[in-house]
């Protein structure tokens, strides 16, 4: 059965016989009945050397990828399970594509699944699965790390030290996160993640979400309110939902709801937040500075937002961590190992 081939991938998988990588562009692996496609943006040799190592044992073969997106619905006939990243999109006309194939699972390396036509999937019999606990913890710091940026200017101060400068007194005017009040909008993993990180340094925590998680208040010690009151009432107001299909949860009209000075942090979806809105809203200074690693556009596109002085920005980076993908890797071996159980 497909279901036995691709636990015995898995058992491969963990026992260092093949291995998942990050960068695993184009390596398909094939143990006994089983075939594992990986899909990502970027070729690695690392990945491609094991892979032909592993091929040379009979164990695996190179496949000619990365597919682009109109030739990934044709190769995904060929394979009982794919596992891609935030930049492959599965989406129904590449599972119309792969119908009457082999392919019965799809995984995604990550924790958000929005990058997948998942229903569309399931109702023709392909299951869908994600690594949600892998990445949580890396994300997280990473948005703390931009809010301590935020707060004592630190991209702006390396970068005009590397220009020579010494601008002491322009950015001797930062405030300590100790205090504040942080608002989480999306309470999942990531967010609780970084709630436990903000009461740690003295912040006060509130968060809103469409869910209430049984017990957490008490258990971190932070409250759930409705979204008009974090609006109103954070000093740092982070994001962390899934896309949300073209709403834009960060507009003008939520922005002036705002306190005077805040502190935004994205780290979720590019697509959640108008950035126009924002940009005026850096201008004018009713919102402080803003930390990002997601955009509208993937690479970025909007040069006047990432190149504002108030911005701190990295380049979709929050789950890119070494033990962040290795615990990914093992996520997906578990969820091989587990299929048809």
């Amino acid at each position: 059965m497909i279901e036995s081939a691709l636990r015995m991938a898995g058992m491969a998988l963990r026992a260092g016989r093949l291995e998942v990588g990050d960068e695993a562009a184009g390596d398909a692996c094939r143990y006994k009945r089983c075939r594992l496609l990986l899909v990502t943006a970027d070729a690695g040799e690392g990945p491609r050397r094991r892979a032909a190592h592993a091929a040379e044992e009979g164990q695996c073969l190179l496949a000619e990828l990365p597919c682009s997106k109109e030739e990934l619905g044709a190769a995904l006939r060929d394979f009982d399970a794919v596992v891609v990243r935030s930049a492959t999109k599965v989406r129904a006309s590449h599972i119309d594509a792969a119908k009457g194939g082999r392919l019965k699972l799809v995984i995604r390396g990550g924790v958000g699944v929005d990058n997948i036509d998942v229903k569309y999937a399931e109702d023709n019999g392909i299951t869908v699965k994600n690594t949600p606990r892998a990445s949580s913890n890396s994300v997280a710091e990473l948005a703390m790390g931009h809010m301590f940026s935020c707060a004592r200017f630190l991209s702006v101060a390396g970068h005009t030290m590397r220009e020579g400068k010494w601008e002491k007194k322009a950015y001797g005017k930062g405030f300590e996160l100790g205090g504040k009040t942080l608002g989480i909008i999306g309470f999942g993993r990531i967010g609780q993640a970084l709630g436990r990180m903000a009461k740690g340094i003295g912040m006060e925590v509130i968060a809103q979400d469409i869910f209430h998680v049984p017990g957490i208040e008490e258990q971190i010690g932070m409250k759930y309110v409705e979204l008009d009151e974090l609006l109103e009432r954070a000093d740092f107001i982070s994001l962390h939902t899934p896309s949300l299909n073209g709403v834009k949860l960060i507009c003008k009209e939520n922005i002036e709801k705002m306190k005077d000075g805040v502190v935004f942090i994205n780290t979720s979806r590019g697509d959640n937040v108008n950035e126009a809105d924002l940009l005026e809203a850096l201008n004018s200074g009713k919102v402080r500075a803003a930390g990002l690693d997601v955009y509208a556009d993937e690479p970025a596109t909007n040069t006047a937002l990432y190149s504002h002085p108030n911005v701190s920005c990295t380049p979709h980076i929050g789950a890119a961590t070494k033990e962040a993908q290795q615990r990914i890797g093992m996520e997906i071996v578990d969820i091989i190992e587990g299929f048809g159980k």
